[in-house]
Protein backbone atom coordinates (compact mmCIF):
# COMPACT_ATOMS: atom_id res chain seq x y z
CA UNK A 1 0.00 0.00 0.00
CA UNK A 2 2.82 2.42 0.86
CA UNK A 3 4.38 1.78 -2.54
CA UNK A 4 1.06 2.52 -4.25
CA UNK A 5 0.69 5.79 -2.34
CA UNK A 6 4.25 6.74 -3.24
CA UNK A 7 3.52 5.96 -6.90
CA UNK A 8 0.48 8.26 -6.92
CA UNK A 9 2.12 11.13 -5.03
CA UNK A 10 5.41 11.05 -6.95
CA UNK A 11 4.25 9.67 -10.27
CA UNK A 12 5.91 12.54 -12.12
CA UNK A 13 9.33 11.51 -10.81
CA UNK A 14 8.67 7.85 -11.56
CA UNK A 15 7.69 8.69 -15.14
CA UNK A 16 10.79 10.82 -15.66
CA UNK A 17 12.94 7.91 -14.44
CA UNK A 18 11.01 5.49 -16.66
CA UNK A 19 11.41 7.75 -19.70
CA UNK A 20 15.16 7.81 -19.13
CA UNK A 21 15.40 4.08 -18.49
CA UNK A 22 12.97 2.65 -21.04
CA UNK A 23 12.76 5.30 -23.75
CA UNK A 24 10.05 4.46 -26.28
CA UNK A 25 8.91 1.47 -24.23
CA UNK A 26 7.29 3.94 -21.84
CA UNK A 27 4.40 4.30 -24.28
CA UNK A 28 3.73 0.58 -23.95
CA UNK A 29 3.97 0.70 -20.15
CA UNK A 30 1.47 3.56 -19.97
CA UNK A 31 -0.81 1.77 -22.44
CA UNK A 32 -0.80 -1.35 -20.24
CA UNK A 33 -1.57 0.61 -17.05
CA UNK A 34 -4.47 2.56 -18.56
CA UNK A 35 -5.84 -0.59 -20.19
CA UNK A 36 -5.69 -2.52 -16.90
CA UNK A 37 -7.12 0.36 -14.82
CA UNK A 38 -10.16 0.64 -17.09
CA UNK A 39 -10.45 -2.93 -18.36
CA UNK A 40 -9.90 -5.26 -15.41
CA UNK A 41 -12.23 -5.18 -12.41
CA UNK A 42 -9.42 -6.49 -10.18
CA UNK A 43 -7.18 -3.42 -10.69
CA UNK A 44 -9.23 -0.31 -9.74
CA UNK A 45 -6.33 0.88 -7.55
CA UNK A 46 -4.04 1.73 -10.47
CA UNK A 47 -3.44 5.46 -11.14
CA UNK A 48 -5.45 7.01 -13.94
CA UNK A 49 -6.04 10.76 -13.86
CA UNK A 50 -2.75 11.64 -12.19
CA UNK A 51 -0.84 9.29 -14.51
CA UNK A 52 -2.26 10.95 -17.61
CA UNK A 53 -1.63 14.43 -16.18
CA UNK A 54 1.98 13.56 -15.38
CA UNK A 55 2.48 11.98 -18.82
CA UNK A 56 1.16 15.14 -20.45
CA UNK A 57 3.60 17.24 -18.41
CA UNK A 58 6.50 15.04 -19.54
CA UNK A 59 5.35 15.29 -23.15
CA UNK A 60 5.53 19.07 -22.85
CA UNK A 61 9.27 18.79 -22.12
CA UNK A 62 9.82 16.97 -25.43
CA UNK A 63 10.53 13.58 -23.88
CA UNK A 64 7.37 12.13 -25.44
CA UNK A 65 5.28 12.89 -28.50
CA UNK A 66 2.01 14.42 -27.20
CA UNK A 67 -0.11 13.28 -30.15
CA UNK A 68 1.21 9.73 -30.06
CA UNK A 69 0.74 9.68 -26.29
CA UNK A 70 -2.85 10.91 -26.47
CA UNK A 71 -3.73 8.55 -29.31
CA UNK A 72 -2.34 5.49 -27.54
CA UNK A 73 -3.99 6.39 -24.23
CA UNK A 74 -7.36 6.88 -25.95
CA UNK A 75 -6.95 3.50 -27.64
CA UNK A 76 -6.03 1.88 -24.30
CA UNK A 77 -9.07 3.43 -22.60
CA UNK A 78 -11.46 2.36 -25.37
CA UNK A 79 -10.03 -1.16 -25.54
CA UNK A 80 -10.00 -1.56 -21.76
CA UNK A 81 -13.62 -0.53 -21.39
CA UNK A 82 -14.64 -2.76 -24.28
CA UNK A 83 -13.01 -5.79 -22.66
CA UNK A 84 -14.59 -4.91 -19.31
CA UNK A 85 -18.02 -4.57 -20.92
CA UNK A 86 -17.60 -7.93 -22.69
CA UNK A 87 -16.68 -9.66 -19.43
CA UNK A 88 -19.70 -8.14 -17.71
CA UNK A 89 -21.98 -9.17 -20.54
CA UNK A 90 -20.77 -12.76 -20.76
CA UNK A 91 -20.03 -13.67 -17.13
CA UNK A 92 -20.91 -10.66 -14.98
CA UNK A 93 -23.73 -12.16 -12.94
CA UNK A 94 -21.72 -15.29 -12.14
CA UNK A 95 -18.74 -13.17 -11.06
CA UNK A 96 -20.90 -10.97 -8.83
CA UNK A 97 -22.54 -13.95 -7.14
CA UNK A 98 -19.17 -15.64 -6.64
CA UNK A 99 -17.72 -12.49 -5.05
CA UNK A 100 -20.63 -12.38 -2.59
CA UNK A 101 -20.17 -16.00 -1.50
CA UNK A 102 -16.44 -16.51 -1.70
CA UNK A 103 -14.14 -14.26 0.41
CA UNK A 104 -11.25 -15.02 -1.92
CA UNK A 105 -13.12 -13.40 -4.80
CA UNK A 106 -14.38 -10.55 -2.61
CA UNK A 107 -10.78 -9.51 -1.94
CA UNK A 108 -10.39 -8.65 -5.61
CA UNK A 109 -13.94 -7.80 -6.66
CA UNK A 110 -15.69 -6.04 -3.80
CA UNK A 111 -19.50 -6.17 -4.05
CA UNK A 112 -19.67 -2.65 -2.56
CA UNK A 113 -17.76 -1.26 -5.53
CA UNK A 114 -20.07 -3.02 -7.98
CA UNK A 115 -23.15 -1.74 -6.13
CA UNK A 116 -21.77 1.81 -6.18
CA UNK A 117 -21.21 1.56 -9.92
CA UNK A 118 -24.67 0.04 -10.43
CA UNK A 119 -26.31 2.98 -8.59
CA UNK A 120 -24.24 5.43 -10.65
CA UNK A 121 -25.28 3.65 -13.84
CA UNK A 122 -28.96 3.48 -12.86
CA UNK A 123 -29.04 7.20 -12.08
CA UNK A 124 -27.18 8.51 -15.12
CA UNK A 125 -28.09 5.85 -17.68
CA UNK A 126 -25.98 5.64 -20.80
CA UNK A 127 -24.23 8.91 -19.90
CA UNK A 128 -22.70 7.08 -16.92
CA UNK A 129 -20.23 5.50 -19.33
CA UNK A 130 -18.94 9.02 -20.06
CA UNK A 131 -19.32 10.51 -16.57
CA UNK A 132 -17.87 7.42 -14.90
CA UNK A 133 -14.59 8.03 -16.71
CA UNK A 134 -13.87 10.90 -14.36
CA UNK A 135 -14.46 9.00 -11.09
CA UNK A 136 -11.75 6.65 -9.77
CA UNK A 137 -12.94 3.10 -8.98
CA UNK A 138 -16.33 3.86 -10.55
CA UNK A 139 -14.76 4.01 -14.01
CA UNK A 140 -13.39 0.50 -13.52
CA UNK A 141 -16.80 -0.98 -12.69
CA UNK A 142 -19.27 1.02 -14.81
CA UNK A 143 -18.32 -0.81 -18.05
CA UNK A 144 -18.71 -4.12 -16.23
CA UNK A 145 -22.15 -3.09 -14.93
CA UNK A 146 -23.12 -1.85 -18.41
CA UNK A 147 -22.34 -5.33 -19.71
CA UNK A 148 -24.33 -6.99 -16.93
CA UNK A 149 -27.25 -4.66 -17.72
CA UNK A 150 -26.96 -5.71 -21.40
CA UNK A 151 -26.65 -2.20 -22.79
CA UNK A 152 -26.62 -2.57 -26.56
CA UNK A 153 -23.14 -2.71 -28.03
CA UNK A 154 -23.50 0.22 -30.51
CA UNK A 155 -24.85 2.52 -27.78
CA UNK A 156 -22.15 1.45 -25.37
CA UNK A 157 -19.36 1.97 -27.90
CA UNK A 158 -20.61 5.45 -28.78
CA UNK A 159 -20.40 6.60 -25.16
CA UNK A 160 -17.21 4.62 -24.62
CA UNK A 161 -15.43 6.51 -27.40
CA UNK A 162 -16.80 9.89 -26.30
CA UNK A 163 -15.78 9.28 -22.68
CA UNK A 164 -12.33 8.01 -23.59
CA UNK A 165 -11.53 10.98 -25.84
CA UNK A 166 -12.84 13.48 -23.27
CA UNK A 167 -11.02 11.87 -20.32
CA UNK A 168 -7.65 11.42 -21.98
CA UNK A 169 -7.87 14.73 -23.81
CA UNK A 170 -8.63 16.66 -20.63
CA UNK A 171 -6.04 14.94 -18.41
CA UNK A 172 -3.18 14.81 -20.91
CA UNK A 173 -4.03 18.29 -22.22
CA UNK A 174 -4.05 19.78 -18.72
CA UNK A 175 -0.72 18.14 -17.93
CA UNK A 176 0.77 19.38 -21.19
CA UNK A 177 -0.46 22.93 -20.59
CA UNK A 178 0.11 23.30 -16.85
CA UNK A 179 2.26 20.43 -15.62
CA UNK A 180 5.52 22.36 -15.98
CA UNK A 181 4.31 25.57 -14.36
CA UNK A 182 6.83 25.96 -11.49
CA UNK A 183 4.29 26.06 -8.67
CA UNK A 184 2.63 22.88 -9.98
CA UNK A 185 5.86 21.08 -10.84
CA UNK A 186 7.36 21.82 -7.42
CA UNK A 187 4.24 20.72 -5.54
CA UNK A 188 3.17 17.76 -7.62
CA UNK A 189 2.26 15.65 -4.58
CA UNK A 190 -0.39 18.21 -3.61
CA UNK A 191 -1.56 18.42 -7.21
CA UNK A 192 -1.93 14.63 -7.35
CA UNK A 193 -4.00 14.67 -4.17
CA UNK A 194 -6.08 17.49 -5.61
CA UNK A 195 -6.74 15.53 -8.79
CA UNK A 196 -7.90 12.54 -6.77
CA UNK A 197 -10.07 14.74 -4.54
CA UNK A 198 -11.74 16.47 -7.49
CA UNK A 199 -12.32 13.11 -9.17
CA UNK A 200 -13.94 11.72 -6.01
CA UNK A 201 -16.07 14.81 -5.38
CA UNK A 202 -19.11 13.65 -7.41
CA UNK A 203 -19.11 10.34 -5.52
CA UNK A 204 -18.89 12.15 -2.16
CA UNK A 205 -21.80 14.43 -3.10
CA UNK A 206 -23.91 11.46 -4.15
CA UNK A 207 -23.06 9.63 -0.92
CA UNK A 208 -24.10 12.66 1.18
CA UNK A 209 -27.38 12.92 -0.74
CA UNK A 210 -27.95 9.20 -0.22
CA UNK A 211 -27.36 9.46 3.53
CA UNK A 212 -29.65 12.48 3.84
CA UNK A 213 -32.34 10.66 1.89
CA UNK A 214 -32.00 7.60 4.10
CA UNK A 215 -32.34 9.79 7.23
CA UNK A 216 -35.43 11.51 5.83
CA UNK A 217 -37.07 8.16 5.14
CA UNK A 218 -36.23 6.94 8.65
Amino acid sequence: MSQLIDLVLHIDQHLVDAATRYGGWLYGILFAIIFAETGLVVTPFLPGDSLLFAAGAIAATGSMDPWLLAGLMIAAAILGNTVNYSIGRSAGLRIIERSKRDPRWARFIQPAYIERARQFFDKHGAAAVVLGRFAPIVRTFVPFVAGVAEMTYPTYMLYNVIGSVAWVGLCVGAGYAFGNVPVIRDNFSLVALGIVAVSLLPMIIEFIKYRRGARDIA
